[in-house]
């Protein structure tokens, strides 16, 4: 065979290394193969809007997800603790499929769908998550997440309040947020130190880091 020419009945690499030297097969992943680390540096490097944002950072699905969960507590602050673990991980899978646009997502079909949905299963049981988010707490980070999208929208994405207000809806009444884009390294080190303050009061067993943030 002619040197750097692949075999055509070779099957293709389905997996993903990660820093942390775990491989994830995407197509069968399994949670022991899922590190909070790898999580965070990816969603720290994932931009919201695909970039389009002004200010010196993009805004990061890490930092995003730190605000979602933030505006679910508001929400509903009795919500228990697994939850609000759930609501900061509500976009983890994006790691490694990275931040797509909703209507991208909708142009995919159902095979996306099913795809993104089995890595989310795998993520909440690696830690200690049910699989299944009940409906009505996915309803509750929804809102959250489109809250949060607002605020995206029309201070660093060049909406108008008007159109944010139809596309997104309004945000909870009583809460408000300055967006201030972070640098990757810190919005990866706040989220893991959210996931770790989460993680001890939803009563789940510290892991060993996969390497070190600092």
């Amino acid at each position: 065979m002619r040197k750097g020419l692949r075999r055509t009945n070779e099957a293709p690499r389905a997996w993903q290394r990660m820093l942390s030297g775990r491989r994830l097969d995407l197509l069968d992943p399994s949670p022991m193969d899922i590190e909070i680390e790898d999580i965070a540096h990816g969603l720290a490097r994932v931009a919201r809007w695909n970039g389009q944002t002004v200010g010196q950072h993009a805004f990061s699905v890490a930092q995003h997800s730190v605000v979602v969960e933030e505006i679910v507590a508001h929400i509903q602050p009795d919500v228990e603790p697994r939850w609000r673990l759930a609501a900061l991980l509500h976009d983890a899978s994006e790691y490694v499929i990275g931040d797509m646009i909703s209507p991208f997502k909708a142009a995919l079909g159902v095979d996306y769908k099913v795809f993104e949905e089995r890595l989310e299963n795998a993520i909440h049981v690696r830690f200690g998550i049910p699989a299944k988010t009940p409906t009505a707490i996915k309803k509750l980070i929804k809102q959250a997440d489109r809250a949060c999208a607002f605020f995206e929208a029309t201070q660093l994405a060049g909406f108008g309040h008007a159109e944010a207000l139809e596309i997104f809806g309004a945000p909870p009444t009583g809460y408000s947020l300055k967006i201030e884009p972070q640098a990757p390294f810190d919005a990866q080190a706040h989220y893991v130190r959210r996931f770790e303050v989460l993680s001890e009061a939803a009563g789940y067993t510290p892991h060993a880091q996969a390497f070190d943030t600092e």
